[in-house]
């Protein structure tokens, strides 16, 4: 005779869950273990949440890299543009050192005041006191 291990009665509204396993008469029930949670949530862990979860943490560490790697390129565009600007001004102060040392002198300046339209002064003109 065959009867089954933990049977009890049930209400026709309550879902029905697996049956028991036949148990032979002077057998002791098994019974396996399960969670006490799961057996009252009436449901067992879900891979698809678990494999949702790893997506969005790859996602978000694929935009953390891509986050790094922006701000690694635009200091890198920063940094030569700058190495450009000191390079610009390096000239520049190159050719102001040229003009100054090619117009300092009194030669250069005589020169460049001709080219300009202006001429010597003659001698000194003396006005006397009435």
């Amino acid at each position: 005779m065959a009867v089954y291990a933990g049977a009890t009665r049930r209400s026709s509204l309550a879902p029905r869950t697996r049956r028991p396993a036949l148990v032979a008469a002077g057998e002791p029930a098994v019974r396996r273990r399960t969670r006490a949670s799961t057996v009252r949530s009436g449901r067992r862990t879900s891979r698809v949440g678990i494999i949702l979860g790893g997506i969005a943490i790859a996602f978000a560490l694929g935009l953390f890299s891509l986050a790094q790697t922006i701000r690694v390129s635009a200091t890198s565009y920063d940094i030569d543009q700058l190495i450009y600007e000191r390079d610009r001004m390096s000239a520049d102060q190159q050719q102001l050192r040229s003009d100054l040392s090619r117009l300092g002198s009194e030669p250069a300046i005589r020169k460049e005041a001709f080219d300009l339209g202006l001429s010597q002064l003659g001698d000194a003109l003396v006005v006397p006191a009435r």
